[in-house]
């Protein structure tokens, strides 16, 4: 249980203290309360109700006297904080968790949904202002479609926005869901859970959350036992121990471990404007404390700019130093502190002996490091703010630099202009990078953004083809 007092009333298995409470018997009950939920207040809805209170909730998240969002906000860790309550939120500071909530929830619009909805399931269901087709099965021309009848989720936990996306996309394919929270970061689901619950209760009736250390099999075996489609996040291991244990009927959507990367072309290095791209990739850095599959470990800067790439390196570090003051780094663990001070001491000694190596640091703390090297290879980071720099003669060289990471990329984050950006983009496309975006937004993708390069809704939904009835019928007029 958290260590907070936030009076949230009981109403999912993760609202009680503990996890010893849990048995399979309770996790199976739970799954057919799901079921028989889903056919009698959510399957009836039209998907453009759905996007109402979807909307409607985001807007609420984002007004400051939301109750919701300020128990989200109680919870951001502060200097002199217990551990046990920066575990809560994985130890984002206030600045940093409110910018975050509110690029997530600025996303929820009527016209964002229906973008949503039309490139992932055409154009026949609709959000409010159109026609909506109707509710079950939804059809779509001569296709029709229909979202599983349990959804399970088997969330990551150094982020809040996937999992809260995951339960969105869930209700708009009319799903119950069952979300296994990670050990210590099931709060802020909890909250988006409780604040759809309060919206509107029949819908909030659809969803259920718990909490518990992950290999537990018993309660996952019964969890997947009744499910129809299995979503998960994690590491490698992980997911192929629950690939072995997931029921080969159920269908199981994978997101495994990803890297990004920026890239900034000489182009766009000019000494007007440079402050403001300075900015920009500091932004890619200082969101979620660079957690997560689309933050970038490395910036490659293309050489004979404006601005050199170590003068860009230097800058971006006393940016970093300038965000430490209003956007302060969150809690981290001894042994990931402890990772940053051992690279830092490798860079520290490098550095001493050659010029083409520098190295920014804060003072008497871990907050932010900022590696400047020649190496084209892609280094993995231990995060937390700590970024590399790496100057490059072209995009060839990021690409033979970063050519161990082929079909393991999340996000390229780039900064040109011009014909340069398209042909950047085109490169990278053929190279196989699934989502390019402007420096500045690699933390903040649109709600049409498809994950690793597969459709959101598209993934989830299962699909009948209907034939014209005059095929089907040889003598329609009788």
């Amino acid at each position: 249980m958290n260590l907070l007092d936030i009076n949230l009333p009981n109403y999912f298995l993760a609202d009680l203290p503990g996890e010893e409470h849990l048995t399979p018997a309770i996790i199976t009950a739970a799954c057919e309360t799901l079921k028989h939920n889903r056919e009698k207040f959510l399957a009836p809805r039209q998907t453009g109700e759905i996007v109402e209170i979807l909307c409607a909730v985001a807007a609420e998240w984002r007004q400051p006297d939301n109750r919701f969002r300020q128990l989200a906000l109680k919870s951001a860790w502060s200097a002199g904080a217990p551990r046990e309550l920066a575990e809560e939120t994985a130890g984002f500071s206030r600045p940093v968790l409110e910018k975050g909530l509110d690029g997530f929830f600025r996303q929820f619009t009527p016209e964002n949904f229906q973008a949503l909805l039309a490139q992932d399931l055409g154009d026949g269901t609709a959000v409010p202002g159109a026609a909506v087709r109707p509710p079950q099965p939804v059809v779509l021309g001569r296709h029709l479609w229909h979202g599983p009848q349990l959804l399970a989720h088997v969330a990551a936990g150094n982020l809040p926005n996937p999992a809260l996306m995951s339960l969105a996309l869930g209700l708009l394919t009319q799903s119950a869901q069952f979300m296994k929270c990670a050990s210590g970061a099931s709060l802020l689901p909890r909250l988006f859970a409780h604040s759809i619950y309060a919206a509107d209760p029949k819908l909030g009736a659809c969803l259920e959350l718990a909490e518990w250390r992950g290999g537990n099999h018993p309660l996952e075996s019964a969890l997947f036992a009744g499910a129809d489609c299995v979503t998960a996040t994690g590491g490698e291991a992980m997911l192929a121990d629950l690939r072995a244990r997931v029921p080969g009927h159920v269908r199981l959507i994978e997101y495994g471990q990803r890297a990004s990367f920026g890239l900034v072309t000489r182009e766009a290095l000019k000494n007007e404007g440079a402050a403001e791209l300075v900015a920009r990739v500091a932004d890619d850095v200082v969101a979620w404390d660079q957690n997560g599959c689309l933050s970038p470990h490395v910036i490659y800067v293309e050489e004979r700019g404006e601005v050199e790439s170590d003068q860009f390196a230097g800058r971006l570090a006393a940016e970093l130093r300038q965000r430490e003051a209003a956007e302060p780094r969150g809690k981290i663990s001894v042994a990931e502190a402890a990772d940053i001070a051992s690279r830092r001491s490798i860079y520290e000694t490098l550095a001493a002996h050659r010029g083409d190596v520098k190295l920014w640091q804060s003072r008497d703390n871990t907050a932010w490091t900022v590696v400047f090297e020649h190496d084209v290879r892609f280094r993995f980071s231990p995060l937390n703010r700590f970024v590399y720099v790496k100057p490059v003669p072209d995009l060839a060289a990021v690409l033979t630099g970063v050519d161990e990471l082929k079909g393991r990329v999340s996000t390229v984050g780039v900064a040109a202009v011009g014909p340069r950006l398209r042909e950047v983009a085109a490169q990278l496309a053929r190279w196989g990078v699934p989502r390019i975006c402007a420096c500045g937004q690699m933390q903040n993708p649109p709600l049409t953004w498809r994950h690793d390069g597969r459709p959101a809704l598209g993934d989830l939904v299962t699909w009948t083809d209907f034939e014209a009835a005059s095929q089907m019928d040889p003598n329609p007029g009788e």
